[in-house]
C-alpha cells in the first residue's frame, strides 16, 4: 500500500534511509525517495537536511549534484526561502548540466511561483543545450518540451517550432493545448453540463498519461559490466561465459538489445552497471548462487529501482554510455 498520511510518509522515509545505511552505493537515489517522502510529510526542514547530507559529505561523491540542488531549492522555496533556493536556481543555470532533470525541476519550481518568464527561459535554455536540430528527442528531454508548452499557453504566446514538436510527441487523445488551456480554470467553476464533461475527459485523459509514467517509474533496463569487472566476474563465476562471448559482444548485444526495445515503442530505456561486490552482495540477499545467470536481469532491475540507470539513448554529441570517452555518435550510436 502507498504511504497517505504524513505518519505513512515518514515511516516510509525512515525505512529508506535504513536501507541506504545497508547499500551505501546506492546512498544517493534512496536519499532523495527519503526526503521526497519527508516533503510530502509537511517536513520540510528534514528534507532540506538530507539534501545537505548528500552535497555535504566529504567522504562520498554524488552523481546527480545538480539534481540534488534542483530538489533542494524547490524545497526550500515552498517553506519560506525564497532568496535562497533563487541563489541555487541561478547557479544550475550558470553550470548548464547536461542532464533534463535538474532544469525542469527548476523551472517547474519557478512556474509554481508565478515566474513563467523566468520559467519559459529556463525550459527554452535547457532544449538549446540538450536538444540537437534533428535529433531524436530522447525521453528524459521530452518532459522539458511539454513543460515549456505548458507555460507559453499560459504566457499566451503564439506556438513555436519546438511546441509543434511537443504536440507530435505527445499520445494521449486530449491535445497538449487543450490540458494547458489557461481557461480550463474557469470551466471548473462553471454550471454548464457540457463544459464540465468536457473537462471531465481532459481529467480522464491527463490521470491516464500520469498512470503510464507512473507504471514505469524506472526504466527498462539492460546490465553493462565495464570491461575489468567483467573479467572479474567470468574469473570467479565461468559458469556465466556463456552469457558473455566477450567484452566487444557484450556491449555489441547491449546496443542490438536496446535498439530492438525502442523500435518496439519502449519507452524510458536505460543502461545499468554493474559491479562483481554489488552483484554478490546482490545475490547473498535472494539467497541464489552468483554463477546463476537467472539473477543477472533481476540484478539489473534491482540497480534500476534504486535509481542507478542511465538514460539511452545519449545525445548523439555526448560521451557514448560504454565508458570509451568517445561520442555516442562516434562510438555505439554510429550507424
Amino acid at each position: 500500500m502507498r504511504p497517505d498520511t504524513p505518519a505513512d510518509h515518514i515511516t516510509e522515509a525512515e525505512r529508506l534511509l535504513r536501507t541506504a545505511a545497508q547499500y551505501p552505493e546506492d546512498h544517493e537515489p534512496l536519499f532523495l525517495q527519503a526526503a521526497a517522502h519527508l516533503e510530502l510529510a509537511g517536513e520540510r526542514a528534514r528534507a532540506s537536511t538530507l539534501y545537505d547530507e548528500l552535497l555535504g559529505s566529504p567522504d562520498t561523491t554524488i552523481d546527480h549534484p545538480h539534481l540534488v540542488k534542483a530538489l533542494k531549492a524547490a524545497n526550500l522555496w515552498e517553506y519560506g526561502h525564497e532568496a535562497e533556493a533563487r541563489a541555487i536556481i541561478d547557479g544550475i543555470r550558470s553550470a548548464g548540466p547536461l542532464d533534463a532533470a535538474p532544469w525542469e525541476i527548476a523551472a517547474e519550481t519557478l512556474e509554481a511561483h508565478d515566474e513563467l518568464e523566468a520559467a519559459h527561459d529556463f525550459f527554452s535554455t535547457a532544449l538549446t543545450l540538450l536538444l540537437a536540430p534533428g535529433e531524436e528527442v530522447p525521453y528524459a528531454t521530452q518532459s522539458l518540451l511539454t513543460g515549456r508548452h505548458r507555460v507559453r499557453r499560459l504566457m499566451g504566446v503564439a506556438h513555436d517550432a519546438w511546441d509543434e514538436l511537443a504536440d507530435t510527441l505527445h499520445t494521449a487523445a486530449v491535445p497538449l493545448d487543450e490540458l494547458h488551456d489557461p481557461k480550463r480554470l474557469w470551466s471548473l467553476g462553471s454550471s454548464d453540463p457540457g463544459e464540465l464533461q468536457a473537462e471531465i475527459n481532459r481529467l480522464r485523459a491527463e490521470l491516464g498519461t500520469y498512470r503510464s509514467a507512473l507504471s514505469r517509474p524506472f526504466p527498462v533496463a539492460v546490465l553493462h559490466w565495464p570491461e575489468g569487472e567483467l573479467r572479474e566476474l567470468l574469473t570467479a563465476y565461468p559458469e556465466l561465459a556463456q552469457e558473455y562471448l566477450s567484452h566487444e559482444d557484450h556491449l555489441a548485444r547491449l546496443e542490438a538489445a536496446l535498439r530492438d526495445l525502442h523500435a518496439t515503442g519502449t519507452p524510458n530505456l536505460g543502461i545499468v552497471t554493474g559491479t562483481v561486490p554489488s552483484y554478490e552482495a546482490f545475490a547473498a540477499s535472494e539467497a541464489a548462487s552468483p554463477s546463476d545467470p537467472d539473477l543477472l536481469p533481476q540484478y539489473a532491475t534491482t540497480l534500476a529501482a534504486r535509481g542507478r540507470a542511465v538514460p539511452w539513448p545519449p545525445a548523439r554529441s555526448a560521451a557514448c554510455w560504454c565508458g570509451s570517452g568517445r561520442p555516442y555518435r562516434e562510438c555505439h550510436g554510429a550507424g
